[in-house]
């Protein structure tokens, strides 16, 4: 997989993390309401971000969809929670594959990524796994 089409992919993966945090904010208890909100700011200054990287590399940026399919019911604050978990999983599955591809400040940036996903999914599920990013793909 090139640069591109790893930061492409990653750029999909956060239209989709702020579509789902969409979800997510209105199913939240209010405990939690300013973690998923920051969460939310994130997805969309790293998105941000990403289309501007995309064009740096030559590519035209994915463009958001309209809507996106969930991977279960979110009827309550506990399926919010588990939802944003999920959510930081793909993102960081994305970003892993991103640091595969680049190299220089592309990969410090997109290290740094994975890091926050992983650690946003951590406080989300309340426990961690061995390897981020890697998780979902087995």
């Amino acid at each position: 997989m090139s640069a591109l089409e790893a930061a492409r992919a990653a750029l999909a993966a956060e239209h989709a993390a702020v579509y789902g945090y969409g979800v997510v904010g209105g199913r939240i208890g209010a405990e939690r309401r300013a973690e998923a909100t920051a969460a939310y700011e994130a997805h969309r200054a790293r998105r941000d971000g990403l289309r501007r990287i995309v064009r740096d590399l030559g590519g035209e940026p994915v463009a958001a969809a309209a809507g996106y399919e969930l991977p279960f019911a979110v009827p309550d604050t506990a399926a919010a929670v588990r939802l944003a978990a999920v959510l930081e999983d793909r993102v960081a599955g994305v970003y892993s594959d991103l640091v595969r591809a680049a190299e220089g400040p592309l990969r410090r940036d997109a290290a740094a990524a994975l890091r926050e996903a992983a650690v946003r999914a951590v406080r989300w599920r309340g426990t961690d796994v061995t390897f981020p990013g890697l998780a979902e793909r087995e």
